[in-house]
């Protein structure tokens, strides 16, 4: 996937996008301010609202600042004993979105384009993510409950659409969105719980709330990719 002459990531997103990045980082920062500045949790937030503007553009920057904010975002999760967090993003999304990073460069739509080919799912490829997920989760379940990791029902269901929308990302289906629209519910409802405890939290409950719309945007965009690209 070649960068042409000229053509930024910024120069790609349209005056809707850019619009929607904008809010979201006002949102998230205002959040912050409200909550008590967390300069760490402010930072991981406006690095995930970035990297969710590009995934649903399809363009490969998204995944590195995937990368970015897994790594930091884990960190956070350590310290409120969210070891599933931790765990999944550090352990899960952090490398899949390596691996979607490779097969995004490698697979874009046109020559010298910074757009990803959409690929096809099929019956099989979904009975391969169930069958997976399914294991995936029962053997998380049990990780989980020996760290004595807290809310471990939320946790876990957690760990289910993570690697559900790691997966889909990885095979570049547009339902990777609604996937990771699930787990920004279940993770509003994480910090939520941590926010009773530490105010600074806050920004993190709004930051998954700017990730649902960022992915409901993001299903509703690669949709309408799949359609110019003629899937």
């Amino acid at each position: 996937m070649k960068i042409t002459s000229g053509e930024t990531p910024m120069n790609t997103l349209t005056t809707f996008e850019k619009r929607l990045w904008l809010v979201s980082l006002l949102v998230v920062g205002v959040s912050s301010v409200l909550g008590g500045v967390a300069a760490l949790n402010l930072a991981v937030s406006l690095i995930g609202v970035t990297a969710l503007i590009f995934v649903a553009k399809g363009h490969v920057l998204g995944q590195l600042l995937t990368i970015v904010f897994g790594l930091i975002y884990g960190y956070i999760s350590y310290q409120c004993a969210y070891y599933g967090e931790m765990i999944t993003y550090m352990g899960m999304t952090v490398p899949m979105a390596a691996v979607a990073a490779v097969a995004w460069l490698k697979n874009p739509y046109e020559q010298g384009k910074q757009e990803v080919k959409v690929a096809p799912f099929y019956k099989k490829d979904w009975a391969l993510l169930v069958a997976l997920t399914a294991v995936v989760t029962f053997g998380f379940y049990f990780i989980l409950a020996y760290f004595q990791t807290a809310s471990l029902p939320l946790s876990t269901l957690s760990i289910t659409t993570s690697f559900s929308a790691s997966y889909l990302t990885y095979r570049r289906s547009p339902y990777y969105a609604l996937a990771y629209a699930l787990n920004d519910v279940v993770l509003i409802g994480l910090w939520v719980a941590a926010t009773w405890e530490e105010p600074s939290y806050f920004t993190m409950v709004m930051c998954f709330v700017m990730f649902f719309l960022n992915d409901l945007y993001g299903y509703y965009n690669w949709r309408r990719m799949e359609r110019r690209q003629g899937l």
